[in-house]
């Protein structure tokens, strides 16, 4: 806050200024508010500065918007602790286990393996060595599908391609896209890898189909003689983009908005489309030029359009009136990238135990939320707003149940109302009665919060609810035991079907095989969660069973995101993408403004965001890639996948124990693999973590999802973390 300090620091020349928080404040709003005023301070001092900034709260990142000098685009960022710690955990309740993936992948570890760790720990170990890296797609790429790039990659260079940074062609900023569909690659596109070094990634550079295609060893991919010429005429398009692109297109014809060019010329217009900044996107001019003389005939005749939007047609022409809007049913927000649903009252969502009870809530989340009436807020709308991505169709939306104090969540509501699906029980997270209430047993996920400020007395103590409630579920039997254990045949067969959530069965009999997920404040309280495991009091968190399984994650784990931030400014983005379900600029600022999600109408443009890809799990137990799961490997697995139903493996979810089978709960228990070698072994128990497109099966229509009109059952890619039936909307 000082200048003179900030001119020994000699901040004018840092390469960057890291401001971290306090997470153990007892007022996360006033540590926020004191970061805020450094980085003004600072900003004030030399505005260039890059500033990468800590913060506990996700509504005090719009007061950065309003500091002139913050530019995203000059590399200042935020890592809003509450936005990326829930949107992790929300992202575990669609596929058990990714949040422990994505923390490995940026915590920048060495990952070796050791003969004196099992078996498990080795192949999970191995995995945490992997990291996020950026290069740039050698000229052999150009004019690839992104599936075809990401086989390439895979089969014959050994690194998983993710992503790759798009630039649209009206010049606009550079947006990355992770498992596009469809769109070829141009030249000079970054592309987002996960790998064991950047000495790995370099070879997505160097590969050169002339030179490296007959090559075995992925090793042996260097530097080639004609890559010298090759990467001469790549910096010299771009620099001469107007001259190289004529000689590329047709006979020195330039590329006309229609595309005419690109079909003459196969594969090579793509990058020089791109090259010209200047030239506007093809489907956009073509969308102009016809929307425009169509909409201004229309103005005197807009009440002639009343008829088809009181019957709900979802594209709303411009020039129609307040009153046909007010007929026109909304069902995503303004960006069309989330859920939405008119406001509604807290009284209108809260059960009562009875209630509770009475409604069929099955492949749910549930919340246990510990707060007092005053404690500070965590931002649950972080939570649930991935749980609303629009790239689900409704009846995919797994109903939230948030059980708590309804005081503090009243508190929260205002953030919540918007959002569809959610029920409040007010109860305790520790009372058998509220949980059996709302099926914990059948729930998809259990999510363990607190909102409690901890004492600085004791660290330990820190998280004792948390501890307790997970514990206590962990106790619990549903049903009668005998009787189901008899009625699905052989005892040890039915333990080994509880961990498997695709058999249909009526639910855990054993409180240890509710899926679950506890947040912790303090890492050393790992080893409270576990009463069977035998990690040391000092074992690192990352190195621990429950976080292994996917069943634990600590808000520390996001420190190493500070430094992956320093080095690699996109690797947050693309994190940030993939875990809050969708979220933009554009959309922070509307939420900068206070006033919650907008409502917006359906246009061809909003309903296209819902075509991005999300998380999921499939199951190798049944189903169309259960053919792997007999012996494969799994490059296997990962070409079939890709090939035929557009879905990037990323890693394995496997059970722990298989064969040992000892304890009542070793059969739910599962943990880790990330991005396992080509020539790993596939059991048919392991689930797989993936990246699969958006299924446009249904058309957006009104109605949707409320049984009448036929709602097709998704498709059964959705395996251990898939949709059940009977959410109670």
């Amino acid at each position: 806050m000082n200048a003179m300090d900030l001119e020994r620091a000699k901040v004018h020349d840092a390469d960057a200024c890291l401001v971290l928080a306090n997470k153990y404040c007892p007022d996360p709003d006033a540590e926020d508010a004191a970061n805020i005023m450094r980085v003004i301070s600072m900003k004030n001092y030399c505005e260039e500065s890059r500033i990468i900034i800590q913060l506990m709260q996700y509504h005090n990142k719009a007061y950065l918007l309003n500091i002139p000098s913050w530019d995203w685009k000059q590399g200042d960022d935020v890592i809003c602790l509450a936005e990326l710690k829930l949107g992790f955990i929300a992202q575990s309740c669609l596929a058990p286990g990714f949040s422990t993936m994505m923390a490995n992948l940026f915590a920048m570890r060495s990952g070796e393996p050791s003969d004196d760790m099992q078996a498990w720990q080795n192949d999970y170990i191995q995995g945490t060595g992997c990291e996020m890296y950026t290069e740039t797609l050698s000229p052999t790429f150009t004019g690839m599908t992104f599936s075809q790039a990401s086989e390439l990659c895979f089969v014959k260079l050994k690194l998983l391609l993710l992503a790759v940074e798009v630039r649209p062609d009206d010049g606009g900023d550079t947006k990355i896209s992770i498992n596009p569909r469809g769109s070829k690659i141009p030249a000079n596109t970054v592309g987002f890898f996960i790998a064991q070094s950047a000495e790995e990634v370099k070879r997505a550079w160097y590969y050169c189909k002339a030179c490296h295609e007959d090559v075995k060893n992925e090793n042996q991919i260097k530097k080639c003689k004609c890559k010298n010429f090759i990467g001469g005429m790549m910096v010299h398009s771009v620099l001469k983009s107007q001259q190289i692109g004529q000689h590329i297109t047709t006979d020195g014809k330039p590329v006309q908005p229609n595309g005419v060019a690109a079909t003459k010329s196969g594969l090579q217009p793509p990058p020089t489309a791109v090259a010209k900044t200047g030239s506007p996107v093809k489907k956009s001019v073509s969308m102009k030029e016809e929307s425009a003389p169509e909409i201004v005939p229309e103005n005197p005749r807009a009440p002639i359009r009343q008829d088809p939007m009181r019957n709900g047609h979802p594209v709303i022409v411009q020039p129609a009136s307040d009153f046909d809007f007010e007929k026109t049913e909304m069902k995503y927000d303004s960006t069309g990238m989330f859920h939405w649903t008119p406001a509604r009252s807290i009284d209108d969502c809260i059960l009562d135990r009875n209630q509770a009870a009475m409604t069929v809530l099955n492949g749910h989340v549930v919340v246990c939320l510990f707060a007092h009436s005053d404690s500070p807020l965590i931002g649950l709308r972080n939570l649930v707003m991935p749980l609303r991505a629009s790239n689900f169709h409704f009846h995919e939306l797994k109903h939230v149940v948030i059980v708590g104090a309804v005081d503090y969540i009243k508190r929260e509501w205002k953030t919540l109302q918007n959002l569809p699906k959610i029920s409040v029980l007010n109860g305790s997270p520790l009372s058998r009665a509220d949980l059996r209430a709302v099926n914990v047993n059948l729930c998809d996920m259990c999510v363990i919060l607190s909102a409690k400020v901890p004492s600085n007395d004791d660290p330990t103590l820190a998280d004792k609810e948390a501890i307790l409630a997970s514990l206590n579920i962990k106790a619990m039997t549903f049903g009668d035991i005998i009787t189901n254990i008899e009625s699905m045949g052989d005892s040890k067969d039915a333990l080994n079907n509880m961990g498997d959530t695709t058999v249909k069965r009526p639910g855990p009999i054993y409180g240890t095989n509710v899926p679950m997920i506890t947040e912790l404040v303090n890492d050393s309280n790992v080893q409270f969660l576990d009463q069977d495991d035998d990690d040391d009091p000092d074992t690192e968190l990352y190195l621990t069973q429950p976080f292994a399984c996917g069943t634990a994650f600590a808000v520390s784990v996001l420190d190493s995101l500070m430094s992956t931030t320093y080095f690699n400014q996109n690797a947050l983005t693309l994190i940030r993408s993939l875990i809050t379900g969708g979220a933009t600029p554009e959309l922070e600022l509307i939420l900068a403004e206070g006033a919650g999600l907008r409502g917006g109408y359906s246009t061809p443009e909003t309903l296209g965001n819902r075509d991005r890809c999300r998380v999921g799990q499939i199951s190798l137990t049944e189903g169309p890639l259960a053919k792997y799961g007999e012996g494969a490997k799994y490059i296997d697995l990962f070409v079939a996948a890709l090939r035929q139903y557009g879905m990037l493996c990323i890693g394995l979810y496997r059970i722990l124990f298989r064969d040992t089978s000892t304890s009542t709960d070793a059969s739910s228990k599962r943990y880790v693999i990330t991005n396992p070698p080509n020539d790993f072994n596939l059991l048919p128990s392991d689930q797989v973590f993936v990246l699969m497109q958006f299924d446009p099966g249904m058309e957006y229509r009104p109605g949707w999802g409320d049984g009448k009109t036929g709602d097709r059952i998704p498709r059964s890619s959705q395996g251990g973390g898939g949709q059940k039936k009977g959410d109670a909307s």
